[in-house]
């Protein structure tokens, strides 16, 4: 599978610490390689919309589509508690 990023996913991105930014892309990669690996706890979050919910650490989430073979990366936000 491949990965592409949305413009704002991008934007998230760009203001991220480089600590915080590293892990997203660490989460990342493990989604390309198993959509069910254990520590991004994937879930659909909007089966409507077939959104899908990914966890790059305790505080943080990313939200993708699954388009053919692209996982679309279309937003990054703090984990609402």
């Amino acid at each position: 599978m491949k990965v592409d990023y949305s413009e704002r996913a991008g934007r998230t991105l760009d203001g991220l610490t480089p600590q915080l930014r590293k892990a997203v892309y660490k989460q990342v990669k493990l989604l390309e390689q198993n959509l069910r690996h254990p520590s991004l706890r994937a879930k659909k979050y909007d089966e409507s919309r077939n959104i899908w919910q990914a966890r790059v650490n305790k505080d943080w989430r990313f939200y993708f589509l699954i388009q053919e073979n692209v996982y679309y990366i279309i937003d990054i936000i703090p984990h609402p508690k």
